[in-house]
């Protein structure tokens, strides 16, 4: 909260399938999901970044910022090379954490495999201000036409919004054009309040990237483990990247600090449950894919069919809460290949 943490406490799903009326009376309660939350917690990433950084230097890390040029030498004992403030520079490790994200240059000195699924999609992400008329503890989420939207707010009248909409070979809504027409796409006539939406300042990059699933079988090497989008990363359509990170992060402190000898076997359960962790939510995407960001006309009739599916049995719906109370808390027999053909047919 210190970085600037705001909570959502209900969500309305406006959609193009649902009246608005229908949409309002489904409003949900995002407190229930985890005991003692109020609901999702939205927020900067540059300032909650900065503040988890002075968090690390006041314990005591050595934090040093603008280095170029990294690279390692693998074996028992790693070695980081890199340069800084003008000088190369190694540091020999007892171990090595790779976070650096979606291109890690630890993973390709590894020769670690990312698998990835067909990219068929794109997602773009804003952040704007002066959004005041937006109710500050809503969040929506639905479709209309080719667009797939999702909206964060994060107080004072700051909103995050998202689009997934499909890949053609182009990527649209990119620089400060394209951030004035997204916000123009943001106006829609099925969702009150998204005027305030589209009459939004940008104070952020709107750039579109891949929205698609990618996953290392196994993250840990000789002396190496990886975490956060450097060990593969969920289809962003469930904004599950900062969550699935930090979980990583605290998963490989607990494994570190629980013995004084380190080896891959140190690593297994961390690797176990970040393994069935993103299997489900590589399902969850492939369902939340499957129901909002298809737009073809046989993809709109089959979005129809779940819907009623889900209004005749709404703990299928289960499955999608995987994004806001954790996989591990939503039953097994939803990610079985069962449930998907049931559900998706």
């Amino acid at each position: 909260m210190a970085g600037g943490g705001h909570h959502l406490t209900h969500a309305i799903d406006y959609d193009e399938l649902i009246p608005t009326a229908a949409a309002e009376a489904g409003r949900q309660d995002l407190s229930r999901h985890v005991e003692g939350v109020p609901g999702p917690l939205c927020l900067e990433h540059v300032t909650i970044q900065e503040t988890a950084l002075n968090h690390a230097i006041d314990a005591g890390a050595e934090v040093l910022r603008g280095v170029s040029r990294p690279s390692i030498a693998l074996g028992e004992s790693p070695i980081v090379f890199f340069e800084y403030r003008g000088s190369r520079q190694e540091i020999n490790c007892r171990w090595l954490v790779g976070a650096d994200g979606r291109t890690s240059m630890v993973r390709r000195q590894l020769g670690l495999k990312l698998n990835e699924d067909p990219l068929d999609h794109l997602i773009v992400g804003l952040l704007l201000e002066g959004a005041d008329d937006w109710p500050q503890d809503q969040q929506s989420v639905g479709k209309f036409g080719d667009i797939h939207y999702l909206i964060f707010p994060q107080g004072n009248g700051k909103i995050r919004i998202y689009a997934d909409y499909a890949y053609r070979g182009q990527a649209r809504f990119n620089g400060e054009k394209g951030a004035y027409e997204l916000l123009q796409a943001f106006d829609f006539s099925g969702v009150p309040h998204s005027k305030a939406i589209a009459q939004g300042r940008p104070i952020g990059p709107s750039r579109s990237f891949p929205s698609q699933d990618a996953w290392i079988d196994v993250p840990v090497a000789l002396g190496v483990i990886l975490i956060g989008d450097a060990a593969g990363y969920n289809d962003p359509i469930l904004g599950q990247g900062l969550s699935i990170t930090l979980r990583d992060a605290r998963m490989v402190g607990d494994a570190l600090l629980s013995s004084s000898e380190w080896s891959e076997a140190t690593f297994e359960p961390y690797v176990a449950e970040r393994a069935e962790r993103l299997r489900r939510l590589r399902i969850t995407a492939r369902i939340a894919t499957t129901v909002f960001a298809r737009f073809g006309a046989e993809d709109i009739a089959r979005r129809a069919r779940i819907f009623q599916r889900l209004a005749e049995n709404p703990t299928h719906g289960l499955v999608l809460s995987t994004a806001f109370a954790g996989p591990e808390r939503v039953p097994a027999r939803y990610f079985s290949p069962e449930f998907l053909d049931k559900l998706l047919a």
